[in-house]
């Protein structure tokens, strides 16, 4: 790809995260064309059609996901990072709203997806539970359940979320003071 089109495309890919965060994954191509300041055919070329953008978004998102836990993997404090890691599961999900159930993934390319971010947080959840930063009863289908839930029920607000999950990670019994 020439050094220009690449631009192209990067740009559009990020325009096109921020309009389907605002507007859910029914967001308008043509605005996305305009905010990125390209014609709706520089799109197209790129994307081919609404599914194909989509799943960029959706996998851009889900590389950047994947890529917190491999650096986090290297964390001090396991527990704070498997914590810190669903808090960027749960913004993921959230910001991208919809966007799953909307591609109509092929069975194959949702497991992958599927795969590829149980894998990730497995590793964290294991290495928090080594160090008896997690209960050991603790599942990562357990946490992504949660963290699913969560998003499903905030409807894009992500500090909404945040709060959500920190109440879900610490409990709702007061911790007592000696």
């Amino acid at each position: 790809m020439r050094a220009d089109a690449r631009r192209n495309f990067e740009r559009l890919l990020e325009v096109a995260a921020e309009v389907v965060s605002e507007q859910g994954a029914d967001a308008s191509m043509e605005e996305i064309a305009r905010r990125a300041g390209v014609g709706s055919a520089t799109l197209h070329r790129h994307f081919g059609g609404r599914a194909a953008m989509l799943e960029a978004v959706f996998e851009s998102s889900i590389n950047t996901v994947c890529a917190k836990s491999d650096e986090l993997l290297e964390a001090t404090d396991p527990g704070e990072a498997l914590r810190t890691w669903l808090y960027a599961v749960v913004a993921h999900a959230t910001k991208n709203r919809g966007l799953g159930s909307a591609l109509a993934m092929s069975a194959e390319r949702g497991s992958d997806v599927h795969a590829r971010i149980t894998k990730a947080g497995q590793q964290l959840l294991d290495r928090a539970q080594q160090h008896r930063a997690a209960d050991s009863e603790t599942t990562i289908g357990d946490l992504l359940g949660l963290v699913n839930a969560i998003s499903a029920t905030t409807e894009g607000d992500t500090a909404r979320a945040h709060r959500l999950v920190t109440l879900a990670i610490r409990g709702v019994t007061p911790v007592a003071v000696s």
